[in-house]
């Protein structure tokens, strides 16, 4: 026994002494000499979390249905019904009236107490909410100038008996379903917010085609819309600000209401009526990216896994892999206190896929100082397309003498 602990021993002590030396061995050094071209080679789009739009088009092409797809990439979910409302900032509007174009049928709701008018036909040619601190007055304009109809306390929204609104924003005219509310960031404010607010199902049909080409596979259309109805409906959950519940850009899910709607994506949003996915009895969190480059990575959730994608690599796929070249002095004007660019060196990958996966920890090493980011960060300073990436450093040659 004495023995045998001993032996034990040994072999712990040995690998406590090799483990400093084996997490040495995997850290990736990439010299730089002097001027150089820095080649970074890369998979994917985007965070690679869930869903691939890029993978779902190649599942799709394999046969498989948008259950089936879902079911891929948010393994550990379940299906639910989802429905009801949505609140969608409408960020391009900057302005802080709500200013639309006249129509049959145009009405203005006081919020609170709740009362609606239908807004005479008088002429007018536009109608706008103008906040004055904390009152709304509705006005309206003929040729040129605005005139007050009506003013009262608190905040107001327009809807129409067609059901679509004109919404003019920058100079622009945009049209969106459901109502369009001047909202106040902070009760009693002068400054107010677009919301536009809809019904979960004609909100996705102004978002599937800005997320997913609406004439991919009808299955591969259709997962998109069940992820971003499913998306929509956790957002709604933990909403974005206390007026609104989800934005309408990348940075939430893009949408562009009533005049980017396509009839394919439309039947794809119908085809999957107010389904959607559950985890532990409310709407997952589905992320969604466009190209996995042949990994998922996993993300806040247990649904979220990191997984080999078999479905990424059609021939369509331009992003599977990537290429992009810079040279030194771009990494030096982006951090400059490391001076001169001597090495590059990646310390950790996220453990999946070719060279490792996608970077965790890296350090840019000069003649001045270091640097240590994260793949993230690259990723965001480049404009790279995703955090999955190796170096091929190529010297400059010398220039000739003049």
């Amino acid at each position: 026994m004495r023995r045998l602990s001993l032996v034990i021993a040994i072999v712990l002590g040995l690998s406590t002494l090799a483990a400093p030396v084996e997490a040495k061995r995997r850290i990736e050094v990439f010299p730089v000499t002097g001027a150089a071209t820095i080649t970074i080679t890369g998979h994917g789009y985007g965070h690679g979390h869930g869903l691939s739009q890029y993978g779902a088009e190649g599942a799709a092409q394999q046969g498989l249905t948008w259950q089936q797809i879902s079911e891929f990439y948010y393994p550990g979910t379940s299906w639910g019904d989802l429905r009801g409302s949505i609140k969608v900032l409408i960020s391009a509007d900057t302005s802080s009236d709500v200013h639309v174009l006249a129509q049959p049928g145009l009405r203005v709701t006081r919020l609170n107490p709740g009362k609606t008018w239908t807004l005479p036909v008088i002429g007018a040619r536009r109608w706008r909410l103008q906040p004055r601190g904390a009152t709304t007055q509705v006005q309206y304009k003929r040729s040129i100038g605005w005139q007050t109809w009506k003013s009262f306390a608190g905040e107001a929204e327009f809807s129409a008996a067609s059901k679509r609104i004109a919404l003019v924003k920058n100079g622009t005219t945009s049209t969106y379903r459901g109502r369009l509310r001047s909202a106040m960031p902070t009760a009693g404010s002068g400054v107010r917010d677009t919301v536009n607010i809809l019904s979960l199902e004609q909100y996705l049909r102004g978002v599937v085609p800005l997320e997913i080409p609406a004439l991919w596979s009808p299955d591969a259309v259709s997962a998109q819309a069940v992820a971003a109805r499913t998306y929509a409906a956790a957002e709604r959950s933990h909403p974005n600000a206390p007026h609104y519940e989800i934005c309408d850009t990348s940075a939430c899910q893009v949408y562009g209401g009533y005049d980017v709607e396509h009839p394919s994506a439309t039947s794809a949003v119908k085809a999957t009526a107010h389904q959607g996915l559950m985890f532990e009895g409310r709407a997952a969190f589905t992320q969604f990216s466009a190209s996995s480059g042949g990994w998922t990575s996993s993300g806040s959730t247990p649904y979220l896994v990191a997984k080999e994608d078999p479905y990424d690599a059609w021939s369509g796929n331009k992003v599977h892999t990537w290429t992009l070249d810079v040279d030194d002095a771009t990494l030096e004007q982006h951090y400059p206190g490391i001076g001169d660019l001597t090495s590059i060196e990646i310390a950790s990958r996220d453990g999946n896929g070719e060279w490792g996966g996608r970077v965790v920890a890296m350090t840019l090493v000069g003649t001045a100082g270091r640097a240590d980011i994260s793949g993230d960060t690259l990723r965001t300073v480049l404009g790279l397309r995703s955090s999955w990436f190796t170096f091929t450093v190529t010297p400059l040659a010398a220039r000739a003498p003049r």
